[in-house]
């Protein structure tokens, strides 16, 4: 089984080409019923996550986008993910973090031109850096811990493709 290593990217991508045709594939994952996953598709998309038992607040999702290529096959793009609201929360806590930064530079700066006291603030764009140094740690533990489960979703897409292809 080929190994994930994407160890500085946050949202890990791959790519296959395959030998069956693209609507071959996309019947193969829709027809597959797994115990452990929950199976969406739109279009050329699938998605696949963990079910309820399984899944846990780091539990990532693995996106296919399925192709036509050259020659009757077709190619398959992989990105594993988190959870797309896990996502948009931390999106957001970042950009908050980002927002408030700039309004204490902003409020820092014009203490310091008018000649006033701006320690609290100064104060307060550190603690900023060390926040977004946290949510940085937080992401990266929880990609950690997310990890085993990617390479079962990668092992659960493999078994559909070779399932795929004997029927």
């Amino acid at each position: 089984m080929k190994t994930l290593s994407n160890d500085i990217v946050l949202r890990p991508r791959f790519q296959l080409e395959l030998s069956d045709p693209k609507e071959n594939v996309l019947q193969a994952f829709e027809h597959t019923k797994g115990e452990n996953y929950r199976l969406k598709r739109i279009d050329d998309h699938i998605f696949i996550k963990f079910g309820e038992e399984k899944a846990h607040f780091w539990s990532p999702q693995l996106q296919l986008e399925i192709n036509e290529s050259d020659g009757g096959g077709s190619r398959l793009y992989g990105l594993f993910g988190p959870n797309p609201s896990l996502w948009t929360f931390f999106m957001f806590l970042h950009f908050g973090l980002a927002t408030l930064f700039v309004i204490f530079g902003i409020w820092a700066y014009s203490n310091w031109s008018l000649e006033q006291s701006y320690g609290i603030q100064v104060a307060a764009m550190i603690f900023m850096v060390i926040m977004w140094f946290t949510l940085y740690l937080f992401g990266r533990m929880g990609k950690a811990k997310g990890k085993p489960q990617m390479q079962e979703l990668y092992s659960f897409m493999k078994e559909v493709l070779k399932n795929g292809n004997q029927s």
